[in-house]
């Protein structure tokens, strides 16, 4: 394939669209070229071995891609400067600040709060009339809650911080200037929060972020305030919507949904299986080849866009026997939902303990799960980079 080649139209997928063979559009290329919907041209990569081999080369720059005077589409315009938007030395050196507080070791100590939370959540669901809508009532307040106590953010706040979130998280259909309204709102936020720790720190990742600014100078004010911005909205935003998405997922597989109930030790398995096989929508983060690099049988040229697809990646039929088929024990273990390299998920320990939590729970105690209204109906926020629900009403058989 030639560089000159002519890029194909690339969309992607929105809530209640079929899903596209991405091996027709492709025509069966794991790299190929693509115009995106905001006329972007950016070489696609989707093949499992190529996009793992994309994620760990670091001739591959999340800086660069959100460079200034570079076209950004939603949320890139606020990842300058954040953990998510540099690359080593830089990288590194923010990612050391925080990385203690994601540990196996660490997040593990955190089961018995998370299962806690999800309890007291149920609690109140089963305490009022059924239905109950489970984005209000527990998915989106469940991560909210736990990355809350971990930077120490007044839980309270959940709806302001999450209105600006939406806002941040978007596409390329959401207006720039409001986005970086919902930026500049939220990092006003922060400056409040921060100085107020200042003058009364506590035990929180707040204020060992404060306390690496101002005794060791180990990152700038605005590092530090972009940290907490990207804990907070990494830390709640994918969370819950991979809870609400992989629960639509089980709920379609009635079958699963038993053998989990009948046996629970299955479940840390299962959310392996969620991971890999459930769409979040939108693109990845992309990154900007710094020399030409030969990928996937083609050379990408220095300079040219380059974005993984984790989900084509996950249902590549060369690593995963009958890609498209929910197998809840099935080991997949080797998914890269969370990414690889030195960009692989901060939170991805997090982020399983609560995925393994709630469905303990929302399994466990509220049989007969399901919803209350036809799939079909199900509405999503326009404008989302990634699949986000309005509602999801769900009901179940009362003990």
């Amino acid at each position: 394939m030639t560089i000159d080649s002519s890029p194909v139209k690339f969309t992607p997928i929105r809530p209640g669209q079929p899903v596209p063979d991405i091996r027709t559009i492709s025509g069966g290329r794991p790299v190929f070229r693509a115009e995106l919907p905001d006329g972007r041209i950016a070489w696609l990569v989707s093949g499992y071995e190529s996009v793992r081999q994309m994620v760990i080369d670091q001739r591959f720059s999340r800086a660069l891609a959100v460079a200034p005077g570079r076209a950004q589409p939603g949320f890139e315009m606020s990842a300058a400067g954040s953990i998510s938007g540099t690359d080593p030395p830089e990288h590194t050196r923010l990612r050391k600040l925080v990385a203690s507080a994601f540990t196996v070791r660490r997040v593990e100590a955190l089961r018995p709060r998370v299962a806690s939370i999800v309890s007291q959540l149920i609690d109140a669901m089963a305490g009022r009339p059924q239905p109950a809508d489970l984005v209000a009532s527990f998915s989106l307040p469940l991560p909210a809650q736990v990355i809350c106590e971990m930077l120490g953010v007044p839980a309270a706040d959940t709806d302001q911080f999450h209105a600006w979130s939406d806002s941040i998280i978007g596409d390329w259909q959401r207006d720039a200037g409001e986005i970086m309204t919902a930026v500049a709102e939220l990092y006003g936020y922060f400056g409040t929060l921060i100085a107020i720790k200042r003058a009364q720190p506590a035990d929180d990742l707040m204020s060992a972020l404060i306390a690496a600014r101002d005794e060791a100078d180990r990152l700038t004010e605005h590092e530090l305030t972009a940290m907490c911005c990207a804990l907070l909205i990494a830390g709640h935003e994918t969370t819950a919507n991979h809870i609400n998405l992989s629960l639509l997922l089980l709920l379609d597989h009635p079958g699963q949904v038993a053998t989990l109930r009948a046996d629970p030790e299955l479940i840390p398995g299962a959310v392996e299986e969620l991971l890999r096989c459930t769409r979040l929508g939108g693109l990845p983060p992309a990154r900007v080849a710094t020399e030409d690099v030969r990928l996937g049988g083609v050379t990408i040229p220095a300079g040219e866009l380059v974005i993984p697809l984790y989900s084509t990646a996950n249902r590549d039929r060369s690593v995963f026997i009958d890609p498209d088929r929910l197998d809840i024990t099935r080991d997949a273990a080797g998914h890269l939902a969370f990414g690889a390299g030195v960009h692989h998920c901060l939170g991805a320990q997090l982020a399983r303990l609560e995925l393994q939590e709630a469905f303990r729970g929302l399994i466990g105690r509220l049989p007969g799960l399901r919803l209350a209204v036809p799939a079909d109906d199900l509405e999503f926020k326009p404008g989302m980079a990634i699949h986000s629900l309005r509602e999801l009403p769900v009901r179940w058989d009362e003990s």
